[in-house]
């Protein structure tokens, strides 16, 4: 059976082996604990009559705030990732603050909490969209926003499953298309707001090795949904991103998240994490640096379970469900530090998995 873009047929396994290669690295400790570690939080709606699952409360959102204020350094995206891309110096407890599909009440109820308390922050929209409908901001709205220091910033032309690929069309066409709607909505954003940062934000965060080639062929950085912290040595074409709304709005969790490090991940043999509609699929392989980690302290989950881990030397093997369901699933990893405690590293994969007849579950 293939993909609905055309990949071929992954090899049937009873068990998901998730191997992980660790590389001890020559940096001391201490100087790995300096290098710099940002991360990012997602939000959709700020509101109290928004579907729940993808909104947080006002209410809830200024206790968010009035955390972070008090924890965090709220630096722009663009301050962040130059700092990373460069290899330069963060402060310590970095933190970007992102919103999904620009819905009018991040104006009417996030906007004013986030201006008062001076927070830099970035929209991804759909230029497509903006304006025809009621709950979504309009472009004169958009560009007062970017006047006052709002970053808006590319969430494709309209807010569509990538991974999806019509009967009959073949797989450069698909990418052309996709292609084509990417530099458009960049076009529409710059043509009403000046500057683009050229940042996007996969919907429903679903992504393949195809059009993160695509992001690099235009020198953009891709953002997700899959959690984790970020830090030089990151992925820019799929950056983790950490949902703060629905059941992920939880302070007490959050703090967690909130305060985690990227994985020291040096090598990984999973470029692909979309998957065909069996769901299986092969070994995974990382490289980590183990500077500031003990092995024996890694923990993996699926679904909230702990998965089982064997390790053999310098490996560990996870056992992990025999098929991903349909849709959008991620094993997590994570492992204290040991010089950052109670501080965690954060390692998440994303798998993307379509229904039988080839449809992209929302």
């Amino acid at each position: 059976m293939k993909t609905n873009f055309g990949r071929a047929p992954i090899n049937i396994s009873r068990t998901v082996i998730a191997t992980f290669a660790f590389l001890v690295s020559t940096l001391s400790t201490a100087a790995f604990a300096a290098q710099g570690h940002a991360v990012i939080l997602q939000y959709h709606h700020v509101s109290e009559s928004t579907p729940s699952s993808t909104s947080v409360t006002p209410k809830r959102f200024a206790e968010h705030l009035d955390y972070i204020s008090q924890h965090y350094t709220v630096l722009s995206l663009e301050k962040v990732i130059t700092a990373m891309r460069n290899n330069e110096t963060l402060p310590d407890n970095s933190l970007a603050i992102t919103f999904d599909d620009g819905y009018r009440n991040i104006l009417e109820n996030a906007h004013p909490l986030l201006k008062h308390r001076g927070f830099p922050y970035t929209i991804f929209v759909n230029p497509a969209l903006q304006g025809t409908r009621k709950n979504l901001l309009t472009w004169p709205e958009l560009k007062r926003m970017s006047q006052e220091g709002v970053t808006i910033a590319n969430h494709y032309l309209a807010h569509e499953h990538l991974l999806f690929k019509q009967q009959g069309k073949t797989d450069a066409q698909w990418l052309s298309d996709h292609e084509s709607n990417i530099l458009l909505a960049e076009e529409i954003i710059e043509s009403y707001i000046g500057s683009s940062p050229r940042y996007f934000a996969y919907p429903y965060g679903e992504y393949n090795n195809a059009i993160q080639a695509l992001l690099k062929k235009h020198n953009m950085i891709g953002f997700a949904q899959h959690s984790g912290a970020i830090s030089a040595e990151s992925d820019f074409t799929a950056l983790p991103r950490f949902p703060a709304s629905g059941v992920y709005s939880n302070l007490n969790t959050l703090k967690i998240k909130m305060a985690s490090l990227a994985f020291p991940v040096i090598e990984s043999s999973i470029t692909e994490p979309a998957l065909n509609a069996a769901g299986e699929v092969d070994a995974i392989t990382l490289k980590i640096d183990l500077a500031d980690i003990y092995p024996s302290q890694v923990a993996c989950y699926y679904r909230g379970d702990t998965l089982p881990l064997a390790w053999e030397e310098n490996t560990v093997s996870v056992s992990g469900p025999e098929q991903f369901p349909a849709g959008r699933s991620r094993i997590n990893c994570t492992a204290p530090s040991k010089s950052q405690r109670p501080r965690y590293y954060w390692f998440s994969q994303p798998f993307f998995v379509p229904t039988e007849s080839g449809e992209w579950p929302n």
